[in-house]
């Protein structure tokens, strides 16, 4: 700010620094607001030295001690006015001292304002000397940087200068401006340029030579629309090919597992079981060989080896999978193995860890496959043999007796399926209720009842008097929510599949009974966890728990019914995923009560959604390997797509089939499998779940059209891989 000078007593050294200080700081903020642009003119070293010599005179000037006050102009302005007014109003009492005060009003307002255009002159002369030093030195830092440095324009990719580094870098030192740069350097990305990012996304190679290449693009000086780019390029050839040793090196950790050892050798003799293990170790161990192979127990190998070797491993799809099935015995088994990958952790401990898991992981989607579990996410390679029941009846007891311990120990038992739920999920929760009845345990059925594909079943136990009030929202039900809950979880295992994700992750307590394959994401730290693949439904293993849960006269007629219900629906009639444990199930609860017409009645449909499933059917197209796909038109739902996904399979030739239909701006998917196709791992890349012969998916934003296509390229991937 600019002052009149006026006679005032000096003031301390430290005062003096202080308006200094302030002085520099105003000079700098002035400097930002002018916003002045350096000159683009070299200037010379005379030129320079006299440009010096004045700035030093200037800053002597300008920052020269300061003495006085200095107000903002305008109260300067305000101070002459009133002067002015004093002046005039004097007129009428004594003319000449009125004559007297406009004169010297007069002579300060002009010394302030001849002042100021003086400051505001050397200001500007002080700024031009700065500014045309700064470009003096860009230019020969430009022009000296140890960096390889280009300036071209990305229009029409004409190089227009580059420095000494550069030139050596292309071996062009003459003509390089004359040429374009596809020419010097072929395939040159500019569009990171145009979108205003600083760095280019690749590397890119010169002579075998890596460089990670800056750059920011800038308008030319007196151009409308040219555009200039300045490049700075920075070898990173040494940098890479020790990053990528170190990548390679990296210890990867499997765990592999020999999970049908007791089928095999309960029939073999001990030299037949030597034999045996004999060619699974020379399997292996040629597999692993430039790995560390460890076999820790009679049916588990540990397998430590870097990661250079599970790319190969990958790129292979675990070909030991295929090499170890390839064995038979005598009475014409052959053996499979389960592998879990643990990758990308901290230390062995966390490896061993991430191992273990997804070996679980293997087993719980059938085993004969292997689990990659690295720091983000899961890979899954394998899986598509038919799996075998594996389930023992002391099982399914120790469960039912931990099961009822967890249980008793809760104050409230809320019990929830997936959601757009149906008979199994629905018959599910329905035994589960009689078992928290039994045990005097308050419950309620987490659902939504008009998004539910089993409303038949609904109304009907809600006609039966102990399930008054037994049905509740999840919005109401988690208002309600206490925090001794125990949420039982079943016919789901995915925490985005549930009925409400909000209550799963509202309760610190949460068991989980599925039959589905685990899926990359799973409802994790579960209390407990019965979790069968080998299963037909989650009504079968609900009625096995029941068994040893309550007594035969404790469960209702209608929640017996329930439970077969679900059971008819996820095997087809029994006709598909039906082993020997499936029809003990449904005798134990033939048993109970529940009637096979009553159950049949629940599978009627009217004459309207036979027209619609027929539809649906009549737009299917058989593609190769017998699968059939159809999309479903405007007014399909969850039930008739499902049904005649189910239909489908009756075709002659067909092997799976695909219905897909919108609903609600998403596209959703129902699959179905005669067994021999896998159509869990088709769907799984897009985000699909359920099992090999039963699946399903919802993608959000999508056109059933595209859907299509997305299909039809996961089944090609899946047939190239088998």
């Amino acid at each position: 700010m600019d002052s009149v000078k006026t006679n005032q007593p000096p003031e301390s050294d430290a005062q003096n620094k202080n308006k200094n200080k302030n002085t520099l700081s105003d000079s700098q903020s002035q400097n930002q607001e002018k916003n002045i642009l350096p000159d683009s003119n070299f200037n010379s070293n005379s030129n320079h030295s006299k440009s010096q010599d004045k700035n030093n005179k200037n800053k002597k000037i300008l920052f020269r001690p300061d003495t006085r006050k200095r107000p903002p102009d305008a109260n300067m302005m305000a101070y002459f006015i009133f002067l002015i007014l004093f002046a005039l109003a004097a007129i009428p009492f004594n003319l000449t001292l009125a004559a007297i005060e406009g004169v010297i009003a007069a002579a300060l307002c002009l010394t302030f304002v001849r002042g100021r255009k003086q400051r505001r002159r050397q200001w500007l002369q002080y700024i031009d000397s700065i500014t045309g030093s700064v470009n003096t030195a860009g230019k020969f830092n430009l022009i000296n940087s140890p960096l390889p440095t280009m300036v071209f324009r990305p229009d029409t990719g004409g190089i227009i200068w580059s420095n000494e580094g550069f030139q050596s870098l292309t071996n062009m030192r003459e003509g390089l401006f004359e040429t374009r740069m596809d020419d010097v350097i072929p395939g040159f990305p500019v569009q990171w340029l145009v979108e205003g990012k600083r760095e280019c996304p690749e590397r890119l190679i010169i002579d075998n030579r890596r460089f990670r290449v800056f750059g920011s693009l800038a308008r030319a000086r007196g151009a409308e629309q040219a555009m200039i780019a300045t490049t700075y390029w920075v070898e990173t050839t040494e940098f890479d090919a020790l990053k990528t040793r170190y990548e390679e090196s990296r210890p990867v950790l499997a765990i592999l597992l020999l999970d049908n050892y007791e089928d095999l050798v309960k029939t073999l003799s001990d030299a037949q079981r030597s034999a045996l293990m004999a060619k699974i170790d020379g399997k292996i161990n040629d597999w692993t060989q430039n790995g560390l192979l460890l076999h820790t127990e009679r049916d588990r190998y540990i397998c430590l080896f870097d990661e250079k070797l599970f790319d190969q491993f990958a790129a292979e799809r675990f070909a030991i999978l295929d090499l170890v099935r390839e064995i038979r015995t005598e009475d014409g088994q052959s053996p499979t193995l389960s592998i879990g990958v643990g990758k990308d952790a901290e230390g062995f401990g966390e490896l061993y860890k991430s191992a273990g898991v997804a070996l679980e992981t293997a087993l719980s989607r059938g085993g004969d496959q292997a689990v990659v579990r690295s720091k983000l996410d899961f890979a899954f390679y394998g899986g598509r043999s038919k799996a075998t029941e594996k389930r023992t009846k002391v099982k399914s007891r120790v469960m039912a007796n931990a099961l009822a311990e967890i249980m008793k120990d809760a104050d409230m038992i809320y019990i929830m399926g997936h959601a757009f739920s149906d008979m199994d999920a629905v018959g599910a929760a329905a035994g589960i209720n009689c078992a928290a009845r039994a045990l005097q345990k308050p419950c309620h059925i987490i659902i939504r009842e008009d998004k539910s594909a089993a409303r038949p079943l609904i109304e009907k136990l809600q006609a039966v008097p102990e399930y008054e009030n037994i049905f509740m929202d999840p919005d109401e039900a988690f208002l309600q929510l206490q925090p001794g809950t125990l949420l039982i979880v079943v016919d789901t295992n995915r925490p985005e599949l549930v009925e409400s994700p909000q209550i799963l992750e509202s309760c610190n307590r949460v068991a989980v009974i599925d039959h589905h394959r685990r899926a990359a994401s799973y409802i994790e730290n579960a209390a407990f966890s019965f979790h069968e693949t080998y299963a037909s439904s989650a009504s079968e293993l609900v009625s096995e728990l029941l068994q040893y849960m309550v007594n035969p006269g404790d469960l209702l007629k209608a929640e017996a019914e329930a439970m077969l219900a679900g059971i008819v629906l996820d095997t087809k009639h029994f006709a598909q995923r039906t082993g020997g444990r499936t029809f003990e199930a449904a005798a134990f609860l033939r048993r109970c009560g529940a009637d096979t017409e009553n159950v049949q009645k629940l599978f009627q449909n009217d004459l309207k959604e036979m027209v619609a499933r027929y539809d649906i059917i009549r737009r299917a197209e058989i593609y190769d390997h017998g699968i059939a796909i159809a999309v479903a038109g405007e007014n399909a739902d969850r039930v008739t797509a499902a049904q005649a996904a189910d239909e489908l399979l009756t075709l002659k030739g067909a092997r799976a089939s695909f219905v897909i239909y919108s609903n609600q701006n998403a596209a959703l998917i129902s699959a179905r499998s005669l067994g021999d196709i896998n159509v869990q791992v088709i769907l799984e890349p897009l985000g699909g779940g359920g099992n090999s012969t039963v699946a399903g998916g919802r993608i959000e934003n999508a056109a059933p059209a595209e859907i299509r296509a997305r299909i039809i390229e996961s089944i090609e991937r899946y047939f190239e891989t088998a």
